[in-house]
Parts: C-alpha cells; structure tokens; sequence
C-alpha cells in the first residue's frame, strides 16, 4: 500500500511527543515535577486523563485534517524544540476533542502532546507575545503551534525553605560579598553590592529609548557589555539556531573555571525576556532550570526576597509594573538604602542560590544575568 506524504509526516510527529513521565527518557529530569512553578498542576495529572491509545487515535485524526504545509511547520518547530522560528499553526479555535471525561481545545491538545504529557486545562498556558492570536479572544482562527505557547508559573505558598534568604545587598559595600565588580564597562569601572549595578550602569547604555539593559555576568566579574533593549521581546541565549538578540556564546570571557564553562554550554537556547502590557515576563526556552529574584514576585512587607525556580517551557512575570511603583514608599526601609533595587532582577542559570546552596549569593553562581529596568 502506498502511503502518502501526510502519513509520513503524521507518524514522525508523534514520534516527536513529548515523553511521559516514567518512559525512561534521560532528560525527563530537567522537566520533572515539583519545584515552585509545578504546584498543583504535576498533581493533579495523575488522574482522569484518558489512555494513550485514545489520545495517539485523536492526535492522528487531528493531524491528518491539518494541510501538508502546516504539517511540515509543525514538525520543524516540534523537531528543533522551538529553536527554528515557525510560522502560527491557524486552525478553528472553537473545535474541542474529548479524551477519556476530559475535553481539549486544539491548542491544548498539541501542547499536551508534544511538550508537557500531565497539561490539563487551557489556564496553564501562557501564549508567547510573537503569536499571531497573541492578545486576541475568541478568534475564529486560533494559533495551535505549541511552541508558541509557554507554561504559567504557578508560584508555591508558602514558599519551599530553600528560596528564603536574607536580603544580601543591604550589606555595606565594603563587606566581603559584598561586589561583582566589572572589568569592562565601556568607560565606567564600578562596584556594587551584589547583583546592584552603579547608577551610573543605566547611562553607560547611552540611549534613553530603551526600557532595560542587561548584564551577563560570570561568578563575580562581567563580561562584556551592557546590553540596552528597545524592542518589546529579546532572547538571550548561547546557541540557538537563527537566534537574534543577546548571544552570550559570542562573548569573550577569560574565566577557565570548568564548572563556569560547562554551565555556559547548558544555557542553550537561553530565555526570552518580553515588556508586556501587565510586566516583564521571562520563557525559560533553555532545556535547564533558571532562578530569579524580583522585588514583585514577593509580599511587599517580607524582610527577604525568594529565589523562584522556574522549569524548561516555564513563563513567570518577572517584574510587575504596578507593584514595583507601589513598594516605592517613603517609609520603606528596602527602598530608602537601595532605591533602584525595585527595578532590578536577577536570573541564574542552571544553578541556584540560597540558604540550602553552597551558593549563598549570586555572584557566586557561574552565569547569571542582571536585569535593570529604565523608569524614566
């Protein structure tokens, strides 16, 4: 029997599913349940979720009403992991499938198979900011590429022991963690409590027209320069294919330390940082775990500040225009030493810090990145 193109085209995407949890796939850790921005969707997955046979018999009656063209789209964002841009997979948004008692729209359906196996409901999914149905509500055609959506993180109350520790940049600048210091600054050489750039780091970018600049930095010392981003979206990343924006791989650092080298060759397709109209957020598009610290992302009148760590496939709102201008208080003892510490956040990746860590400060983790916000 001949078989067509479609069929071909079919049966390699769904061997490009995702792979569910105990299928012995070696990366299944680097996704695995628990953590901060798991919560109550991994455990709520286990039950109610129809069998595998029902959902490949669905998933191949779903595909095989999909043009060729969009087919091969699919493929080549499912195959690369969202590493090659893919054009938006237009399908009707008012289509629902059933597995076992469980609906799916089409979206969700593709996301579960082909990125995370234990999704259930549409409300854990965050659509990236350069999709086409990106904002809109109820179109009759909807973007079903699963690569162009995100996972929400859901952030654990209370919050796992490890994350708490104390606020480290209120230590005096003389302290002896007190600094990554910056060998290469474009003209301006400065210290700074950790993770706390000069005020002058904000000119050094030179533009008024950017929202933020980045830093990348290596244990304690920076490398390179100051990134300045006026564009809504940027990826920051150290290999990815038809990358553009802030590539660290081409970075000259002179750091030797092995543990430096390998976690820079972890940070692959990096992370997608995107100004929204509710904040900033942050897509973890790396296949490792990132860690952030944000003002935003804690209880205003806490007296320390959370490491959240966020999964592969994973979408926090980093920084909260809102409740940034609300922790700007008079009164606020945070605010009133360090002013701009609001408008900072900082992400490592691969390894965290904190209490439970031998890392107790960021600028003791390999790579990390240090976000300043513009608010004139």
């Amino acid at each position: 029997m001949f078989r067509t193109k479609r069929s071909g085209l079919v049966r390699r995407l769904w061997r490009s599913r995702a792979p569910v949890e105990g299928d012995g796939d070696p990366d299944r850790g680097t996704h695995g349940s628990g953590g901060c921005c798991m919560g109550k969707t991994a455990k709520a997955a286990k039950s109610g979720g129809g069998s595998e046979a029902e959902l490949k018999a669905l998933t191949h009656s779903t595909l095989k009403r999909i043009k060729e063209k969009q087919l091969e789209a699919l493929l080549q964002a499912v195959e690369s992991k969202g590493g090659a841009r893919s054009p938006c997979l237009l399908l009707p948004g008012r289509v629902e499938a059933r597995v076992g008692q469980q609906g799916y729209s089409l979206p969700l359906l593709l996301s579960k198979v082909f990125r995370w196996p234990d999704l259930r409901h549409s409300s854990e999914l965050k659509r990236l900011s350069c999709c086409e149905s990106y904002g809109k509500s109820n179109p009759e055609l909807l973007c079903c590429n699963p690569h162009h959506m995100s996972r929400l993180c859901e952030l654990e109350s209370p919050p796992p022991p490890y994350s708490r520790y104390p606020m480290d940049y209120l230590k005096p600048p003389d302290s002896p963690d007190s600094g990554p210091s910056s060998s290469d600054t474009g003209g301006t050489t400065y210290s700074a409590p950790v993770g706390l750039s000069d005020s002058l780091a904000v000119q050094e970018s030179g533009d008024g027209a950017h929202w933020c600049v980045v830093a990348y930095w290596e244990e304690k010392t920076r490398v390179g320069r100051l990134y300045s981003v006026q564009e809504p979206s940027l990826d920051i990343f150290y290999d990815l294919p038809q990358g553009n924006g802030f590539c660290l791989g081409q970075l000259c650092s002179e750091n030797k330390s092995q543990l430096v080298q390998m976690v820079r060759a972890k940070i692959g397709y990096g992370i997608q940082l995107t100004r929204e109209p509710d904040g900033v957020w942050v897509y973890n598009r790396s296949c490792y775990p990132i860690f952030i610290k944000s003002a935003t992302l804690d209880n205003p009148d806490t007296r320390t500040l959370l490491v959240h760590k966020v999964f592969p496939g994973f979408s926090i709102k980093a920084f909260d225009y809102d409740k940034a201008g609300s922790l700007q208080r008079p009164n606020d003892h945070e605010f009133t030493q360090q002013p701009r510490t609001g408008f900072t956040v900082q992400i490592s990746f691969v390894k965290g810090w904190g209490q439970c860590y031998t890392r107790q400060f960021i600028s003791s983790c390999p790579c990390w990145l240090e976000v300043i916000f513009n608010t004139r």
